[in-house]
């Protein structure tokens, strides 16, 4: 039902992927160069998932990061002790670059390209985490089969942690303020052409500029994965996100915040989920 859609999405992040390496968002080199850093998405991630992870924390345990992109974060979880790591993605382009970087960096990681949708099916194997972040399942056209999918890759008494943009940023236009979008799920497809992507100076190095999104609010989050059977451990509404979304956002130490004096909306949410044992 959604497959040109979904086809037209993979053309544009396989040239996304090509923008990113390059970017100084990324900045690939530097981490290469330093085989102690950890990407900031991961230090957010890792903040909302260690309350509920054993003393050891992550250490040890094994993890598929779904929607893993060119594989910095992925990296990351492997470099804070994760083992038997896995990178899922849609993007064959994505994992050629994330394959590459594992590669230099020294990390042993096994790359799966497909529907993240579909990831039980694909990886055939389970995990103690699965995680997922920053700007994923936008990128999704409905969230039941994925929750289905999450709960089968997990472990018994597993954990899975998703930490997104909020879905009310989605609804919002920002200059001026004002409600421009749907906020709740199930309105179809929107659809908006872009020749850049969200890293600097990207502008007109995009072809494929097509790009489809669906909107899931909150509520359906969290009901996909309780109707798939996950227990819900934590949902929290956090302040700060990982990009600049928009211009009136100013650096803080989690990536980007609003000013003081702006409303106190929330930018990113978080859910932490178990399979029970």
């Amino acid at each position: 039902m959604f497959e040109e859609a979904i086809a037209t999405n993979r053309a544009n992040w396989d040239e996304r992927a090509e923008v990113h390496v390059r970017s100084r968002m990324y900045d690939v080199e530097a981490y290469l160069a330093d085989s102690g850093r950890i990407s900031s998405v991961v230090r957010n991630d890792l903040g909302v998932l260690a309350p509920h992870l054993p003393e050891s924390g992550i250490v040890g345990r094994s993890l598929l990061h779904l929607q893993c992109h060119i594989g910095i974060d992925t990296l990351s979880w492997v470099r804070l002790g994760a083992v038997d790591v896995h990178g899922l993605d849609l993007s064959p382009n994505s994992l050629r670059h994330a394959e590459r970087i594992a590669r230099e960096a020294g990390c042993a990681v096994t790359w799966v390209e497909g529907d993240a949708r579909r990831a039980s099916e694909l990886v055939g194997r389970r995990f103690d985490t699965v995680v997922t972040s920053a700007g994923t399942i936008v990128w999704l056209p409905e969230l039941s089969a994925w929750a289905r999918s999450i709960l089968d890759l997990l472990e018994p008494g597993g954990v899975f942690s998703i930490r997104d943009d909020h879905p009310i940023l989605g609804a919002m236009g920002f200059e001026p303020w004002e409600i421009s979008d749907d906020y709740l799920g199930g309105g179809g497809t929107r659809t908006y052409t872009d020749s850049g992507t969200y890293t600097e100076d990207s502008a007109g190095q995009i072809t494929h500029t097509t790009n489809h999104e669906w909107r899931h609010d909150l509520g359906e989050v969290v009901g996909a994965l309780l109707d798939a059977g996950l227990a819900i451990e934590a949902v929290r509404e956090l302040p700060y996100m990982d990009w600049p979304a928009f211009p009136e956002l100013v650096a803080c130490e989690q990536g980007w915040t609003l000013p003081p004096g702006r409303p106190r909306i929330p930018l990113n949410f978080a859910v932490v989920a178990r399979r029970r044992g």
